[in-house]
Parts: structure tokens; C-alpha cells; sequence
């Protein structure tokens, strides 16, 4: 991470400790007198040891962030990257998602986009406490994995509605609330499937369409959170970017935006800011074979490339700047590291998924999330509710014809499931 001095709060960012410094300071505390006499004979010759080290205990300081380890400060923000790509998801980064944890229990996702709520789910939070969402435009990728945020909640017993905060488009059928409808239509045989086999409460949705010109508006104030939205240029009417204010700190995510005077005037002096930091003209041909021209459109009129970025982050000097929207690799990376220092020469983050950041008014602390590849749902914090055998919408007669049950299976599992559990269910007749 390269960083610079801020004129405010200074941040202070995680550093690998090399053995050989590590070894230095060893010997430093050696020479200091800092190791007792009966510490320094326990040591080897040939070796230091440092005061208070010990070969059992836990850590004090960890540079990797595994999630559900560690508490959230009451004045602390907890910023964890899920999704930091480009409009086609990848195993190495899904598209637009950052999901915000506050010190004060609330937490908030920006944007879900496609291959996201695998990042999510990494995080081991239960699905009870992702059920705030707000979304700066209904591009797919980052409105793509809307549909398993719901669903994956009522699986894991969300028994509140999911809320959705989302813009208005510049007609009806170009906003929030008409996305929404249409995707629950477009569920109909998965919600039908899921009445009588499994608690439902989850499938509501409560949609808060704002007006995607409003300047600055407060869309949600509870708890001590204040979120704001802002007008973005993006694609067609319609694009937002969000300013999130609690307990002294400032979050502003772009979203997708073209630089605009509205992100200049309300999100300077943000502690963090997460604006696009898309592929330029060159590697979009070269990696992407985009025809010139598109682009040159696509890099410098739709998105904000790499230079333009750094325009924006000195005009609005961030304690940290953070870009993101870019396939973030060992040969595209140098190329927009020098492109945005061409513009910028502050604190500043290139993203790639489960980057964390905690964020306090003293310090910025970057790390990366470990990865639980074999991860299953957190159990929900809430007591599991029955479904309702009368709501079954159950089957035809003609596909009811052919069942070929195993009834014997069936009444060992149904007996052995009661004795393990205390319980005294009798299995559905034949």
C-alpha cells in the first residue's frame, strides 16, 4: 500500500514484519537489557528471543482478518470488500459489492453484484443482519446477486423483510421499485416451491425508491447513521453514489460515476472514499480486444479511468482513497498505480475482494480476509419457524403418479431423526 501524510487524523496502515527486522530488534533488546537473566539463558546460542514471546499463546496482532474473530469497536467502522470487478464476475473478483459493519451493530451492503453473496457469506454473519441494502443502478453487476441475498435469507430463517434502498429512473420502468417486482415475478416457481416447506416471512421485500436528482437527500436516518444520496453519470439517468455519516466518521461509495461536481462538494474529507478506478482505453483493447473507439468511450466517457480518479481523490483528499471496478492484477496493476499517481499523490488502495479496512478517527488499518472455501451459513440468531404443511402448493396428480417411495428408508430416518432430537414426528403415509 503506498501511502502519504494526511493533513488530518494520521493512519497508520498494518506492515509485514520481515524475520530479519524482527531478529534486529531482538538483538536491539538483547544489547538494551531489556531480557531478564533467566530469559537470556533460556535462549541458544546463536539466537534472540524476544520479551514476552512464547511459543503457545495466540497473537496479539494479526495482518490477516478472519472473519468472526474479532469484535467491532464501539467508535469503529468495519468496510469489507466483496465485490471489486469489472461487469463480468470472476473467481478472483466479483462484481460491485462492499459491505459497511458499524461499532453500533448495524450493517449495510452497497451494491450486490454478481458472484458478491459468496463474498458475503464468507464473512459468517448471520442472514439476519443483512437486510439493508442500498443500490446505486441497476446494471447487472451490481444488482446481479440481488436475487440470492433474498433467497439465501429465507433459507437461513431471515424472518424480517429484506429493505432496499434504490433510485427512480427517469420513467417507471427504469427504477428500483419496478426492478424489484419483476424479479419477485420472475421467482414465482421458486417462491411457490418454497410455501409449506419452509418458514417464508424472509420473502418481503420493502423497497424505498428515492428521486435520483435529489441532491445530498437523507434516504435513512436511524440509529445514528445517516446515509445521503447524491446524483452519478452513468450509462442513462438514473445512477446514485451514497455518503454514509455515523459517530463522526464518512463513508462515500461511488458507486459508477463519470467525476461530478456533486461527489466533488459533498464527500470531501471523507475517511474513506471507494470510487471506480476503471480499466483504461489501453488495457481494455489489449486484454478485453474492445475496438478503440468504444474504448476510449467506454474508459473515459461512462467510467472514471485511472488518471481521472486521481483527479477526483486531490480535489476531495480523502484520509483514504480507495478505487475499485477493475480486474486488479499482477499486469494491469502497475499500469493504473502509475496512471492515478500521475494525478495523485496521497493515501490510496487499489481494491481486490475481502480487502478489509477498519476505520476509526485515529486510525485506517488495511488488511485481507481469510478465505473459507468450505463455509456454510451462519445459523440464524432467531428461533427457527416452522412451515406450515396447508400452504404446500404440492404437485399434480400426474407428477404425484410417479413417485416411487422408499417408505422403509423414510419411517428409519423419520425414527432415528425423533430419538436424536427428543422428538416425535411419524413420517407422511405412502
Amino acid at each position: 500500500m503506498e501511502t502519504k501524510e494526511s493533513p488530518k487524523a494520521s493512519t497508520r496502515f498494518s506492515i509485514l514484519l520481515l524475520v530479519g527486522t524482527a531478529f534486529a530488534l531482538g538483538i536491539a533488546a538483547d544489547r538494551a537489557g531489556l531480557l531478564s537473566a533467566p530469559e537470556a539463558e533460556a535462549v541458544s546460542p546463536g539466537t534472540v528471543a524476544l520479551q514476552d514471546a512464547s511459543p503457545t499463546a495466540a497473537l496479539a496482532d494479526r495482518d490477516v482478518y478472519y472473519p468472526g474473530s474479532e469484535d467491532i469497536a464501539p467508535d469503529e467502522m468495519r468496510i469489507v470488500a466483496c465485490g471489486t470487478g469489472m461487469p463480468n464476475a470472476r473467481p478472483k473478483q466479483a462484481a460491485a459489492c462492499w459491505l459497511v459493519e458499524l461499532g453500533n451493530g448495524d450493517k449495510f451492503i452497497f451494491d450486490i453484484g454478481l458472484g458478491s453473496s459468496e463474498r458475503i457469506s464468507a464473512q459468517k454473519i448471520p442472514y439476519d443482519y443483512l437486510d439493508k441494502l442500498f443500490i446505486g443502478h441497476l446494471h447487472a453487476d451490481h444488482i446481479g446477486d440481488l436475487d440470492a441475498l433474498w433467497i439465501g435469507g429465507v433459507i437461513s430463517n431471515r424472518q424480517g423483510k429484506l429493505r432496499v434502498w434504490g433510485p427512480s429512473g427517469s420513467e417507471t420502468k427504469l427504477g428500483t421499485a419496478y426492478m424489484v417486482d419483476r424479479m419477485k415475478e420472475m421467482y414465482s416457481w421458486d417462491m411457490a416451491s418454497r410455501q409449506g416447506n419452509v418458514n417464508t416471512l424472509g420473502l418481503e421485500i420493502d423497497v424505498t425508491e428515492f428521486d435520483y436528482k435529489a441532491v445530498n437527500a437523507v434516504i435513512y436516518q436511524e440509529n445514528g447513521v445517516t446515509i445521503r444520496s447524491i446524483p452519478a453519470i452513468h450509462a442513462v439517468d438514473g445512477s446514485v453514489s451514497f455518503i454514509l455519516e455515523w459517530n463522526g466518521l464518512k463513508f462515500a461509495f461511488s458507486s459508477d460515476t463519470y467525476p461530478n461536481k456533486w461527489w466533488m462538494e459533498y464527500t470531501k474529507d471523507a475517511d474513506l472514499a471507494i470510487h471506480e478506478c476503471f480499466a483504461p482505453p489501453s488495457i481494455m483493447v489489449n486484454k478485453q480486444g474492445f475496438g478503440v473507439l468504444d474504448a476510449l468511450n467506454v474508459a473515459t466517457q461512462v467510467h472514471t479511468s485511472p488518471a481521472m480518479f486521481g483527479k477526483v481523490m486531490s480535489l476531495i483528499k480523502p484520509r483514504l482513497a480507495v478505487g475499485y471496478h477493475v480486474f486488479n492484477d499482477f499486469d494491469t496493476k502497475p499500469q493504473i498505480m502509475k496512471e492515478v499517481r500521475s494525478t495523485y499523490d496521497g493515501p490510496f488502495e487499489l481494491a481486490v475482494d475481502y480487502m478489509v479496512f477498519n476505520v476509526t478517527k485515529d486510525d485506517i488499518k488495511v488488511r485481507m480476509s481469510a478465505i473459507d472455501e468450505d463455509i456454510w451459513p451462519e445459523p440464524s440468531v432467531t428461533t427457527k419457524l416452522s412451515a406450515d404443511p396447508k400452504d404446500r402448493v404440492g404437485f399434480s396428480d400426474y407428477v404425484n403418479g410417479g413417485r416411487q417411495v422408499f417408505q422403509d428408508v423414510i419411517e428409519q430416518y423419520y425414527e432415528a431423526t425423533n430419538k436424536m432430537f427428543g422428538t416425535s414426528f411419524d413420517p407422511p403415509s405412502p
